[in-house]
């Protein structure tokens, strides 16, 4: 049973900092690929993320220069570090796996990931 739990949302202020993490179980780490997305209200889930099993890592314009992602496959946990925060970030934040990166991955697409986490809610004043 695969699952995902994202934890480390929160209230910051504009210019703050967030990490947020995913916890994962029931796949193995290293076969699989990871995407962070999130979703504004009122908006469509965004893909900011993500990070192949070869390493490599995608952005989204809107985050490029002030994200980044990791994964620790030992730990099977994924990271968001979030620098600079503006209020355009509030929203919830979702972690997502898939094994199968394809054409997809590259645009962050939903669509891609297979299994995804609850969310956690990020709120920037």
């Amino acid at each position: 049973h695969v699952q995902l739990v994202e934890s480390g949302g929160g209230v910051v202020q504009a210019g703050g900092s967030l990490r947020l993490s995913c916890t994962h179980s029931g796949y193995t780490s290293s076969r699989h690929c990871m995407g962070w997305f999130r979703q504004a209200p009122g908006k469509a889930r965004e893909g900011i993320a993500g990070i192949r099993r070869d390493g490599d890592e995608y952005y989204a314009d809107s985050v490029k220069g002030r994200f980044t992602i990791s994964h620790d496959n030992a730990k099977n946990t994924g990271y968001l570090q979030m620098n600079d925060l503006n209020p355009n970030d509030t929203g919830m934040y979702y972690c997502a796996a898939t094994r199968a990166w394809r054409n997809g991955g590259y645009r962050l697409e939903s669509g891609t990931f297979n299994y995804w986490g609850q969310g956690t809610q990020v709120t920037v004043s």
